[in-house]
């Protein structure tokens, strides 16, 4: 099956009182380039998340953001400044004996002073955080190749669409080119007897200039390797995977081909199918620019 480059997919779990949550999406690019977004402090996470991703796509623009939120105090820390709190009660005692107060501190009243505790977090276990936000992450990148797969059934079922309807074409091309050589040689003798009006006509100078005419009309090569190119497009599409290089490569060959068929038509019923035929490639090769 093949692949679209466009996709999106989101996870979202609880693991190890983390709040995980991994969105990958990805567009259109020639090549594989990939850019992470992670928390401050989780850069290590960056190289982890290329790394596990790197086989599930070969081309495109994709983008991974994480984001992790703690839903437990497992890993906070809560600090004491001991130097300040004693400052704190003495200064508040020597105040109590200046103004002759009662001396009612407790552990409430000091609490009140926020700036003696320093609430931080504990340092993270690396290996720990990247195994979470791993699984996760495998649950997102399931749902963003699932995207792309049903994505690139649509387009390959439009691509098979549109190879039936170029074939279509090519065999009313074949069947017009032998009249396009029979309307010749009548218009050809017809002339020839406005010229020599009762005289004979020469059939052997007809015949020789219906072959050198038949010979330069002659489409038979072309749509021979036209058919060909169209046949391994279809084998390519059934092969699936990263195919898109080969297909923009094989839709140059039938494009090339057309042209061919275009320029040595002397027919206006052959010169209308190859403007059609011409905009089914043109569409191909849009449709192809979003295949991996």
């Amino acid at each position: 099956m093949i692949r679209s480059m466009t996709g999106y997919g989101r996870a979202q779990q609880v693991l190890d009182g983390r709040d995980i949550t991994v969105e990958i999406k990805s567009v259109n690019h020639r090549f594989l380039e990939f850019t992470a977004r992670v928390p401050r402090g989780c850069g290590y996470l960056e190289e982890k998340l290329k790394s596990d991703l790197q086989g599930k796509a070969s081309r495109g623009k994709v983008e991974v953001g994480v984001q992790i939120q703690a839903v437990e105090a497992a890993n906070t820390v809560v600090e004491v400044n001991q130097e300040l709190a004693g400052a704190y009660v003495r200064a508040l005692r020597d105040l109590g004996e200046q103004y002759h107060l009662t001396d009612d501190l407790s552990l409430s009243s000091i609490s009140r002073f926020s700036e003696i505790f320093t609430v931080r977090r504990a340092p993270e276990d690396e290996e720990a955080v990247w195994e979470a936000v791993q699984a996760v992450t495998a649950e997102a990148a399931e749902r963003f190749l699932r995207m792309r797969e049903l994505e690139g059934s649509k387009l390959q079922d439009d691509l098979l669409d549109r190879l039936a309807q170029i074939e279509r074409r090519v065999g009313l091309v074949e069947e017009q080119s032998p009249r396009t050589l029979a309307a010749y040689r009548e218009r050809l003798a017809s002339k020839i007897r406005e010229v020599l009006e009762d005289r004979q006509i020469d059939e052997a100078r007809i015949l020789t200039e219906a072959a050198v005419f038949a010979d330069r009309i002659a489409v038979d090569e072309e749509t021979v390797r036209l058919r060909s190119h169209i046949a391994q497009f279809r084998g390519i599409l059934e092969q699936g995977g990263a195919v898109g290089r080969k297909l923009d490569f094989l839709v140059q060959e039938i494009n090339r081909e057309a042209n061919t068929i275009g320029s040595k038509a002397q027919d206006v019923e052959v010169a209308q199918l190859v403007v059609e035929i011409k905009s089914d490639i043109e569409k191909i090769r849009e449709q192809i620019q979003n295949i991996e």
